[in-house]
């Protein structure tokens, strides 16, 4: 089964999705070819100790994306791996609906770029991230 095919099925409720996802509470519901979409309902769960969605939180809900986007070309046998991570974080969010979308920008046979946007429930910019990814196959791909 690919990559693809795997977060389809979570994103239709067929499979579990990943651990993260469900202890920070991201759901799936939009995954296709190069686009991956999620979502989470912020709350005092996610503050920092300012009381605001701690950046983590929302740096791993555009990686969630961007990782997603990024493996939905992968094909069955590989996987892929996190070489830089960068996020810029534009608006404070206390509580609410967040959504992330990731695309991909260029994908090469081994490294690709990918971005995303998060957005509050009022379609605001609150961070944007971009990541560079590697497929890894064959040994590098065993057990991941």
């Amino acid at each position: 089964m690919t990559a693809l095919e795997q977060m389809e099925r979570i994103a239709r409720g067929e499979a579990r999705p990943p651990g993260i996802a469900v202890l920070l509470g991201f759901t799936l519901p939009e995954v296709e070819r190069g686009r991956a979409v999620f979502e989470m309902e912020a709350d005092e769960r996610h503050a920092n100790p300012m009381g605001t969605v701690h950046g983590g939180i929302l740096c791993d809900l555009a990686d969630a994306a961007m990782g997603t986007a990024y493996g939905t070309l992968l094909e069955e046998g590989e996987t892929y791996t996190t070489l830089e991570l960068k996020t810029n974080f534009l608006r404070p969010v206390w509580k609410g609906r967040l959504r992330a979308e990731g695309r991909l920008v260029s994908s090469g046979r081994t490294v690709g770029l990918a971005e995303a946007r998060v957005t509050d429930e009022k379609g605001r910019l609150v961070a944007f991230a971009t990541s560079t990814l590697m497929t890894l196959r064959g040994e590098q791909a065993a057990g991941r």
